[in-house]
Formats: C-alpha cells, sequence, structure tokens
C-alpha cells in the first residue's frame, strides 16, 4: 500500500524561555572581625527582587557545616527568601580581584537549572552553595581581600515561565519537478523559430543557434566567431552518422542521452563510441564523461583494445585506465592479443597498437 502524503497545511507553535537576571553584590567590610563567629553561623545581604522573587546571598565566616568539609573555609550560598516558592534558577558565585577590579568564577551552576524549593519540608533546599567556598588560608594571601575587605558577587538568572506563542501558520507548496529539459526537447523537436539547419547524409537537422552556442563552444565560434560568415543557414556535418547528430542534439537541448531502450548491447556500445567522439569534437565535456561511463561498464575482450585507442585518442583517462586494468586482470592479455578487435586495430593502426601493449606491458611491471 502506497504511503499517504503529509498535510501540506502546517499549524506551529514556538516555546521561548523567559529569564531574569541581575548581579548581587555583598561588600564584607572589617573580613577579620566576623571571624570566629562559629560554624554554621552566617550573616545575609539585603533582600534583592529578581524574576518576582526574593534573593539573598548568605556568607558563612566559618564554614557552613562540621560535616561538609567546610572546616578552615568560608562558604557562600545564594538563598530564596520568598515564602511557599518554588524556583528554577542558575547561578555563579565570584570573588572580586581588587588588583584588577574583575571578579572570577569560584563555583556555578550555569548548565541545568537549580530548584529552589522553599515548599521542601527538609528545609535546606532553599539555598544552594558551596560549603568550601574557599580557603580561609588561600583567601588571606589573595587579591581578593583587601584592606580587610571582600567583596562577593552572584550572577543570577531566574528561569520564569516558558513563553508559547503561534508562529506562522504556512502552506507546504508541492514543488512540480523541473520541465526545463522537457520543453527544450519539445523546441527541438517542433523546430518553432529554428534559424539554423544541418544537413548530416542528406538529413536536415533544423536547430536554434543560441541554443548551440550556449552549450558548446565550438559552436559558438563557428555560428558566432570571426568566420560565421563562412557558414549559411544550412551546415554540412561530415564525418558523423545522422543518428549520432540527432543524439548530440538532444543532449545539447536537454542535457541527457536519449532513451537506448531499443539497442542491443552492441549496439549500444557502438552509440556511445560514435557519441563520445561527438562530444570531443564539440567540446561538450559532460556528454563525453557519460559516454565514457558507459564504455568502462562494459568493456569486453573482442573490443576493448580498440576502446583503448579510441580513448587514447580523445584523451579519456578514465577510459583508458579502466582497458588497462580490465586487460590485466584474470590474465586476459593473450585473449585480447588475439581477438579479431585487435587483429583489425594492429592491420589498420599498427602504431596504436604498439601504444597500447606498451601502456599494458608498463603497468604490469607495477
Amino acid at each position: 500500500m502506497a504511503a499517504s502524503k503529509r498535510p501540506t497545511e502546517r499549524r506551529a507553535s514556538r516555546c521561548t524561555p523567559v529569564t531574569a537576571r541581575a548581579t548581587l553584590v555583598f561588600d564584607i567590610v572589617g573580613y577579620s572581625l566576623h571571624k570566629g563567629m562559629g560554624i554554621g553561623k552566617f550573616i545575609r545581604s539585603t533582600t534583592v527582587s529578581v524574576g518576582g522573587y526574593e534573593w539573598c546571598i548568605r556568607y558563612y565566616p566559618d564554614g557552613a557545616d562540621t560535616h561538609a568539609n567546610s572546616q578552615g573555609h568560608v562558604s557562600v550560598y545564594l538563598e530564596l527568601l520568598s515564602k511557599g516558592a518554588k524556583v528554577r534558577a542558575l547561578y555563579d558565585l565570584r570573588l572580586v580581584n581588587h588588583t584588577t577590579g574583575l571578579s572570577s568564577s569560584v563555583f556555578s551552576v550555569l548548565k541545568s537549572p537549580m530548584v529552589f524549593d522553599s515548599l521542601s519540608t527538609s528545609g535546606t533546599s532553599y539555598s544552594w552553595g558551596l560549603p568550601y567556598f574557599k580557603k580561609k588560608s588561600e583567601l588571606e594571601k589573595s587579591d581578593y581581600l583587601r584592606d580587610d575587605r571582600l567583596v562577593i558577587e552572584c550572577d543570577l538568572t531566574v528561569i520564569k515561565e516558558p513563553l508559547v506563542a503561534d508562529t506562522a501558520i504556512t502552506a507546504e507548496v508541492q514543488m512540480p519537478p523541473s520541465d526545463l529539459a522537457e520543453n527544450f526537447g519539445k523546441l527541438l523537436e517542433a523546430a518553432e523559430e529554428a534559424d539554423v539547419a544541418f544537413e548530416v547524409e542528406g538529413e536536415i537537422f533544423p536547430a536554434h543557434k543560441i541554443v548551440l552556442a550556449t552549450r558548446s563552444p565550438v559552436f559558438k565560434a563557428e555560428l558566432y566567431g570571426p568566420m560565421r560568415g563562412k557558414w549559411s543557414q544550412n551546415i554540412t556535418v561530415e564525418e558523423m552518422q545522422p543518428a549520432c547528430f540527432k543524439a548530440l542534439l538532444h543532449f545539447i537541448y536537454t542535457d541527457s542521452l536519449p532513451s537506448m531502450d531499443n539497442f542491443d548491447d552492441d549496439e549500444k556500445k557502438e552509440m556511445a563510441r560514435h557519441l563520445l567522439v561527438a562530444a570531443d569534437r564539440y567540446a561538450m565535456e559532460r556528454m563525453k564523461m557519460m559516454c565514457e561511463d558507459i564504455l568502462c561498464k562494459t568493456l569486453d575482450v573482442q573490443t576493448v583494445a580498440t576502446t583503448l585507442a579510441l580513448a587514447d585518442q580523445h584523451h579519456c583517462s578514465r577510459l583508458k585506465d579502466a582497458c588497462a586494468e580490465f586487460i590485466m586482470s584474470s590474465n586476459r592479455l593473450d585473449d585480447v592479443l588475439a581477438s579479431q578487435g585487435y587483429v583489425h586495430l594492429k592491420k589498420s593502426s599498427p602504431a596504436v597498437s604498439v601504444n597500447i601493449l606498451e601502456r599494458v606491458m608498463k603497468l604490469l611491471k607495477f
């Protein structure tokens, strides 16, 4: 059963996070005078409202808890003061360097929000921080403490309810496939507004100069170059079969080779050879590569020698390599040399046959 098409209309909404941000600053003046308050004793900063909730910084001069390795440390926490609230927040506890005036992060929760819950019965989840925030012996030798003064900062981001809103309604347009090649093929077939004709072995092929010149630099030079006066409205094409020239025009107008479904294997290979020659003649590189690809996939013992000669004559490096590899594989060299194709080539073009042997022998050495 064919899969059903998806709906073309889309109705979408978007969820966007909403946040409120502020920096809480707690200036601890007289640092040394606060020491000795005792573990678990803290000083609160003034209350600050961020995101609709009340917050403060807790500073523990002698550490927050004997069970949390806070002895010998100062502890710093962020506290939610609003009653009956449950808030998600990101925070970054920092110390200000008095030499540079810049603050540095000491402890932060910036990836996954922390839940501050003043509804909880545990009694501790409304404040979060670090019991061993800074070792006192290190702090007192650092630039964070100067003139008996310590400045704590907390960059706070409160995450509020997300904003959900409709986005624009879009209707997906089902795009038809391109019909450019089809339309140009019809233009060639109908010969409407044709302004040039080619005669190939008595057959006439109307065409359009601008299309030919756009697709082939050779046609462009012939039809619009300095020698254009040499050509009349009817141009005779020598040394090419009508079927091959018709296929060449088909490719120029549609960028595809004509169907060869009615051809047998030998006829397909023969047409590919003729089209390769035509493509090289008119500098149609894409067409030439497509013909190379067909011949690479249809190599056989009887024709590989003539195909290699063709590739060498028309500078088809990929096809030459494919022929040489075919000859070397499975010990086919003797069969190729005994083939009718090679015998005919040796008689008609002895120099080419010698070049083929030299090329293959060179590869065999590797």
